[in-house]
């Protein structure tokens, strides 16, 4: 089984599932977002599985130091996705994509152990 794995390399979080998936012994393949922006496409297939605001973190500096028109082109799919591309951070991580094509959001182990 071969796991998607999209993020950033330097964050804490993106540490924590790389270090659980290889403890693991689990094979997955990294997608990093500051090498690889994400697409519109990509975006839409994450956002039919998962809502938006699960989707948006919100708790980073990025989002944090946005004005409150940003933080409400945020709430909408269509006006969302441009500034995701461009703002990858503001993309919770890490987002896990399963061979079945379900995905978790978030280092949370135990989702990702009931999966594997």
């Amino acid at each position: 089984m071969s796991l998607k794995v999209y993020g950033i390399k330097n964050c804490n979080t993106m540490k924590k599932a790389f270090d659980f998936l290889e403890s693991k012994g689990v094979p997955y393949e990294f997608i990093d977002y500051k090498k690889q922006k994400p697409t519109q496409e990509l975006l839409k297939g994450f956002l039919a599985k998962t809502p938006l605001e699960t989707l948006v973190n919100k708790q980073g500096t990025t989002y944090r130091k946005m004005d409150d028109s940003q933080k409400v082109a945020l709430e909408k799919t269509e006006t969302a996705i441009p500034i995701l591309i461009e703002n990858s951070s503001m993309i919770k991580r890490p987002v896990i994509v399963y061979p079945d094509g379900s995905l978790t959001l978030g280092f949370d182990q135990e989702k990702i152990e009931e999966r594997l």
